[in-house]
C-alpha cells in the first residue's frame, strides 16, 4: 500500500502546534510504515522541509497548502497511484479523487475565535473567516474524506454534538515533546513552586488576565509569560500589575531549551485559558515531571488528568491557592507521580499505529 502523508504545514522557522504534529508524526509513521507493508511519501512545497522529515524519506515536492489550485490537489495526486492520503488539516483539496483520504480537524476553536493567524494571504484570511461562519462548508468538506481524524477525545465528542461529520472519526492523539532531552546532562526537576510559567499567546480567550490577578496573591514568586506579545498588549497586561504580588517577568520569546530550563527550577504551569483546542504546553511540563494548576475543562482533564490541580478561569485566588498547596512536598510528588502516569498513554508512536491502522481499514479505490 502506498500512503502520501501531507508534510507541507511543517514550518521551516520555528514550529507552531499543526507543525510540530505534522513533523512529530511523520517521524513516528515512516518508522512504523515499513513493518506494516506501507510504502510513504511525504508532500511538501518547499526543499527546506526536508530537513524535518527522516533522513532518507522519500519526497514529493508540489505546490503550497495556500496556493490557488489547492482545491484541485487530489487532480494532481491521482497521477501519482496512491492508495491513501492523509492531511494534518482538511483543507487539501478532494474534488476527483481515486485514492483513500483521511482528513484533520485538531478542534471547533476557531468557530468560537474567528481571528485567523496573521502570517496568512490576505484571501487566506478572508477565506477562513467565511469558512468559520456556519459549519455547512466543514460538513462538506470532512464528508469529502473517508475518515476523519482528530486529536483529542475531547474534540471528538464536540464534532458528534454538533453532527460536524458523517464519516467515522478516528482519535490520533498529539503527544508532548521531550523537553528532558533539551536540558544540559544530568539536570534534574527541582521541585517547588516559585516560579509560574505561561506558555501561550495573549489573545483574549487566553485569559492571562487572571494569571496576573493570581499573582497579586503570591507575594515572592515570579510570573513568567514566555511568549512573543505587541507592545500595546504587554502594557496592558502590565498595567494591572500588583507590586506587592509575585514578580512578572515579560520573556518576549523563548527557546524550547530556555523554556525546558525554566520548567526545571521550582516551577509550575499555569493557564487560565477559557477556552483550548489541545494544551500542549500542559502535556509537555506533565511529561516532564512538572505540575500544572489550569483552568478545570474537559481538554485540560483529558490531558493532565490527575497531573494538575485546577480551578474556574475566572477566579483568581482558587488559582492562587491551588499554587500554593503545590508547596507542600508530599502534595508535588503526588501530583507529579500521577501526571507522570497519565501521560505516559500519550506516545507519537501510538498514534502511529492509530494512523496506520486507519489507513488499513480505507475502502480501497
Amino acid at each position: 500500500m502506498r500512503l502520501l502523508f501531507d508534510a507541507r504545514y511543517i514550518r521551516t522557522d520555528v514550529h507552531d502546534g499543526i507543525s510540530r504534529y505534522s513533523a512529530e508524526l511523520a517521524a513516528a509513521v515512516a518508522a512504523a510504515a515499513p513493518g506494516r507493508g506501507v510504502e510513504v511519501a511525504f508532500l511538501i512545497h518547499d526543499d527546506a522541509q526536508r530537513a524535518f522529515l527522516p533522513p532518507g524519506a522519500r519526497v514529493l515536492r508540489i505546490h503550497a497548502p495556500t496556493a490557488l489550485r489547492e482545491p484541485l490537489t487530489a487532480l494532481l495526486l491521482n497521477r501519482h497511484r496512491p492508495d491513501a492520503v492523509f492531511s494534518p488539516m482538511q483543507t487539501i483539496g478532494s474534488l476527483g479523487r481515486r485514492f483513500g483520504l483521511i482528513l484533520t480537524l485538531h478542534d471547533t476553536i476557531y468557530y468560537r475565535h474567528r481571528t485567523p493567524p496573521r502570517d496568512l494571504p490576505w484571501y487566506v484570511r478572508l477565506g477562513w473567516r467565511l469558512f468559520h461562519l456556519s459549519y455547512v462548508p466543514q460538513r462538506l468538506t470532512l464528508n469529502a474524506a473517508d475518515v476523519v481524524a482528530t486529536v483529542s477525545e475531547t474534540s471528538a465528542a464536540e464534532f458528534a454534538r454538533v453532527r460536524l461529520t458523517k464519516r467515522p472519526v478516528v482519535v490520533i492523539p498529539n503527544a508532548p515533546q521531550r523537553l528532558a532531552a533539551l536540558l544540559p546532562a544530568g539536570t534534574a526537576v527541582v521541585p517547588g513552586a516559585a516560579h509560574l510559567v505561561y506558555m501561550g499567546s495573549f489573545m483574549p480567550y487566553k485569559n492571562v488576565e487572571t494569571l496576573i490577578r493570581a499573582a497579586a496573591h503570591l507575594p515572592g514568586r515570579t510570573l513568567h509569560l514566555l511568549s512573543r506579545i505587541s507592545p500595546e498588549r504587554r502594557a496592558e497586561l502590565s498595567a494591572m500589575v500588583d507590586p506587592a504580588g509575585a514578580e512578572v517577568v515579560f520573556h518576549g520569546g523563548v527557546t524550547d531549551a530556555e523554556y525546558a530550563a525554566l520548567l526545571a527550577d521550582r516551577a509550575v504551569l499555569v493557564s487560565a485559558s477559557l477556552d483550548e483546542g489541545y494544551g500542549l504546553p500542559v502535556a509537555e511540563a506533565i511529561e516532564l515531571g512538572v505540575p500544572a494548576v489550569v483552568t478545570d475543562m474537559p481538554i485540560f482533564r483529558e490531558v493532565a488528568g490527575d497531573g494538575a490541580r485546577y480551578a474556574s478561569g475566572t477566579d483568581a485566588e482558587a488559582f492562587a491557592a491551588a499554587v500554593r498547596s503545590l508547596d507542600d512536598a508530599d502534595e508535588w510528588a503526588r501530583v507529579v507521580a500521577a501526571g507522570t502516569a497519565h501521560i505516559a498513554r500519550f506516545s507519537w508512536d501510538r498514534s502511529a499505529g492509530a494512523l496506520l491502522d486507519a489507513v488499513a481499514a480505507l475502502p480501497r479505490r
